[in-house]
């Protein structure tokens, strides 16, 4: 019921901070809240695996919330000062704007993003996107350094308990054709290489679309937010996944060594 009441509060807090939002737009955050709420309680009430990958090997999913909840709150909290200023949200709009003009280098992620814009839109909107941008990828960034700190200094998944395959992760089936370490391990190149490149190529596609669904804006508070927050935290989630799995093909290397040694002695596994 936690997980369930935060994930309502993650979806509804654009509409929650942001001035001006319609009823109908309250109505559509409501129905993808309750959703969300729904499906995160089946989930983790479920003995069984379901979707969701790492649910019994925190913190892999608290971090991954937390940094997209602390995305699109300090995002919120930009553009609502722009209308209700306050000391907090002067903070965070001073934060962001040092972290977004830190990262706007050339051929930077967040400079694409910038790029992405058409050149009618005004100085003040730019500089929203980039700070929005900046937040964004700081929050996903801080998130992957933390996940990584666990996974190499706190002996992650192990610190938590044994670890269960098939609850963890439900989409693996290591029964099929070929070495499981190999198969681990070739998942989690791809899902590496897949993340660094993903920050480069959502700006790409969304700019060469363009004569179909015409050009980008992010004009809209709410669907600015959602959209900056997914660029950033999608590959942060696809980077995390491919450490948490070359881990988990770390561990099974381990343990065939291991029960060489003790084969090797003479000794059979208990």
């Amino acid at each position: 019921m936690l997980r369930a009441a935060l994930m309502v509060l993650l979806i509804a807090t654009p509409a929650l901070l942001l001035p001006g939002i319609g009823a109908d737009v309250t109505q559509i955050v409501a129905l993808v809240a309750i959703f969300a709420a729904a499906l995160t309680i089946f989930e983790y009430a479920s003995v069984y695996p379901g979707i969701v990958e790492f649910r019994s090997a925190p913190p892999f999913n608290r971090l991954r919330f937390l940094a997209l909840f602390s995305t699109v709150f300090l995002i919120s909290l930009v553009i609502r000062g722009e209308v209700a200023p306050t000391t907090l949200n002067q903070w965070v709009t001073r934060f962001g704007t040092g972290v977004g003009e830190a990262i706007d280098f050339p051929y930077s992620p967040v400079r694409q993003i910038v790029l992405l814009l058409p050149e009618s839109v005004g100085a003040e909107h730019i500089q929203r996107v980039r700070i929005a941008a900046g937040l964004s990828y700081f929050c996903s960034m801080l998130a992957l350094a933390i996940f990584y700190f666990f996974v190499r200094v706190k002996n992650w998944p192990m610190n938590s308990g044994p670890f269960n395959v098939w609850i963890n992760m439900p989409t693996f089936d290591p029964t099929t054709s070929g070495d499981v370490v190999q198969r681990l391990e070739r998942d989690a190149r791809f899902n590496i290489i897949v993340g660094f490149t993903l920050p480069f190529f959502i700006p790409a596609a969304l700019k060469a679309s363009e004569s179909l669904f015409g050009q980008v804006t992010l004009d809209n508070p709410q669907s600015m937010i959602w959209i900056v927050a997914a660029w950033a935290f999608l590959p942060a989630s696809l980077l995390m996944r491919g450490l948490a799995m070359g881990r988990i093909a770390e561990l099974v290397q381990k343990k065939r060594r291991k029960t060489a040694r003790q084969q090797a002695k003479g000794l059979q596994p208990a």
